[in-house]
Parts: structure tokens; sequence; C-alpha cells
């Protein structure tokens, strides 16, 4: 099928395709037929899809704290960037709807489209196991991480000193103001002050953490 030749994966059990493809419209326009549709591998490949993104971004992203994590994971999941991705390789061209749902735009529908593609994912991972699906859903995370406009990596400590760099004779400082919980599950707090004034707070599991996260709030105050 020339959508396995687009994804670069070429299933063993045809069916899972046809069930990944196939809309609710289509089954219940033919319910005599008793169609499988995919709503059911859509629920799946949401979960296959999740653990796959927060596996690479937990391991290419070592700076980002887990708040940062989640926002990316969110922005590269949502129905959104699954329709980008759909978009890519034409899905919406493939998809099996009923006459109604295709003449009012089904196809091209950004609900319909992206369910359909976290039920493709689910279908690769049940025929080739999760090395596939991995490899099938990185093919259009890692460019998308790659073409956001934002870096995801910040050094936020060091883009504020050179702000501040810019203006001879001020002084930055990083204070700890608090330290909790065992040792085994510690929670910095620190400021970071500007000629001894208060200019951002924030806190984190390690000092260099909470550091970064005083430094985010102060550039934030600043409008940066």
């Amino acid at each position: 099928m020339e959508l396995e030749d687009k994804i670069g994966y070429h299933f063993k059990n045809k069916e899972l395709l046809t069930v990944a493809l196939t809309h609710s419209s289509y089954a219940k326009e033919r319910k005599s037929q008793h169609i499988e549709y995919n709503e059911r591998l859509e629920f799946l490949g949401d979960a296959v899809l999740s653990i796959i993104v927060s596996d690479y971004i937990f391991k290419h992203c070592p700076d980002l704290p887990e708040g940062e994590l989640t926002k990316l994971r969110a922005s590269l999941v949502c129905e959104k960037s699954l329709f980008e991705f759909a978009k890519q390789i034409r899905l919406g061209d493939y998809l099996v709807l009923s006459k109604g749902e295709r003449k009012n735009g089904g196809a091209e529908r950004p609900s319909i489209v992206s369910d359909a593609f976290e039920a493709l994912i689910a279908a690769v991972y049940l025929d080739g196991g999760m090395e596939s699906a991995s490899k099938h859903v990185l093919n259009f995370i890692i460019p998308a991480i790659k073409n956001s406009k934002k870096p995801q990596v910040k050094d936020y400590k060091t883009t504020l000193q050179e702000i501040i760099q810019k203006n001879p004779g001020e002084r930055l400082e990083y204070v700890l103001v608090s330290e909790s919980g065992p040792d085994h599950n510690k929670h910095f707090v620190f400021e970071v002050h500007l000629n001894s004034n208060v200019i951002g707070k924030g806190g984190g599991k390690s000092k260099k953490e909470a550091e970064q996260q005083a430094a985010r709030e102060a550039l934030e105050l600043m409008g940066y």
C-alpha cells in the first residue's frame, strides 16, 4: 500500500492497518456487516505516543525541569501537532469514511485525522512492537523539536547574566532562601538579587534547577 511506503513500515497483518484507517461513521453506515473501526486503536495509540515522546525528551533534553518537559510533551502530542504530522503523509486521503462524512470534509477535519494518526501508531505497535512504533513516531517528533521556534533547552542564568552585563556596575547574586525535604527528595528555593533587590524566585530538586527557575522568573518579569 502507498501509505506503508510513506511511513516506511509494511504491515504483516494488513487488517490492523485497515482498522486504523476506518472511521466509526463508515462502520455505522454498514451496521449489518459489523465492521471494526479505529476508536479502540486510537485509545492505545495515545498511550504509546505519550510513552515514546516522554522517553525521547527525557533523554535528549536533560536540562529541562519537569514542568518544561510536561509543556513540551503537551505541545507535541496535541491535536494540532498530530494533524500537522498526519498532513505530511496525507493520511486523510486514506481514511475510510461514510459517504456523508467524506462529503462534509471529514478527511480534512483535524479531530478525525489526528485520531486516525494515533490509531496508526497503535497498529504499528501491535504489528511490529515498540521499536517499530518508536521509529515511526520519531520520524515526526524529532524534526518538530528541531524546527520549534523556541529553543527547548535554555540556560536562563547565562541569558540573564548577558543582559545584566550590558549595564556596567550591576551585580547579580543567587541566594538560597530555603531547603526542605529528606536527603533523597530535597527541595531548594533560591532568589536572584540585582544589587540586593529581589528580581526573581524559583524552586527545584537541585540548587542548579532552583537557580535556573529564579533566573527564568526574573527574565519573564523583565519582559524577555
